[in-house]
């Protein structure tokens, strides 16, 4: 593969949702973005959508080692790595149960996808995002923040990624460490997690990608920063 001098980022969760929005901004930027997901067949049809010869895209599960290699790999084949967005993530059962009746192989199964795949992916691409001083975008939620019933399982694990933000964030000179909210989306997930309600009055994922470039572009310090605020102008 061919080095190229466009800037580099890994954007996981890329075939639907937030993630396939920030990817396609992104592309329009002049970047060249390496995308995953889980889903294969949904992926080759963003591929398609999307008709970039700047987008490589790598399915494959971001709580598979091998997988998190690869997409470190691919990236620094194809010129410098300035920014991972950790956007892939895992709402857990539909509808979601209380926390005293939540199995326990399902939680395990969210904290590995929200929590200990984004730090272990972090920890591949580190190197060539110190050599850089790149950027290291960790999507939450409010339901990190706020004791929603019934997300016990999903916000908690966000809560954690919360605080590996902000540990990394004092942790790592070089690198800035954001985590970002994005607030409710219609997204599937977002479906997923209200079964059988109407989200249409929640906002499409391209409306809240002007806030995540607000926040690369201005580069404020490490610290975790809700799209409401900044698309309103304000640090929250």
């Amino acid at each position: 593969m061919t080095q190229s001098n466009r800037p580099i980022a890994i954007i996981t969760g890329a075939s639907r949702g937030f993630g396939k929005a920030v990817t396609a901004a992104l592309l329009a930027r002049g970047w060249t973005v390496v995308a995953d997901a889980r889903r294969a067949d949904e992926l080759k049809v963003t591929a398609q959508e999307l008709n970039s010869e700047s987008l490589i895209v790598l399915p494959g599960d971001v709580t598979d080692a091998s997988h998190r290699d690869a997409l470190v790999a691919a990236a620094i084949a194809a010129g410098t790595l300035h920014l991972l967005v950790n956007n892939a993530s895992r709402l857990g059962p539909s509808p979601q149960p209380a926390l005293a009746d939540y199995p326990a192989i399902e939680l395990s199964a969210v904290y590995h996808t929200n929590v200990f795949a984004p730090l272990a992916l972090i920890q591949a691409a580190l190197p060539a995002l110190t050599d850089s001083e790149g950027v290291i975008v960790n999507v939450t939620s409010d339901a990190a923040a706020e004791p929603y019933p019934g997300w016990g399982g999903y916000g908690s694990s966000k809560a954690a990624l919360d605080q590996v933000s902000a540990i990394l964030g004092v942790e790592t000179s070089a690198v800035t460490v954001y985590a970002f909210d994005p607030g409710d989306m219609r997204t599937e997930m977002h479906q997923a997690a209200f079964p059988g309600e109407d989200i249409s009055d929640r906002p499409e994922p391209e409306a809240v990608v002007p806030a995540l470039l607000r926040l690369l572009d201005s580069r404020p310090a490490a610290g975790r920063y809700r799209a409401a605020d900044l698309l309103a102008g304000a640090r929250p």
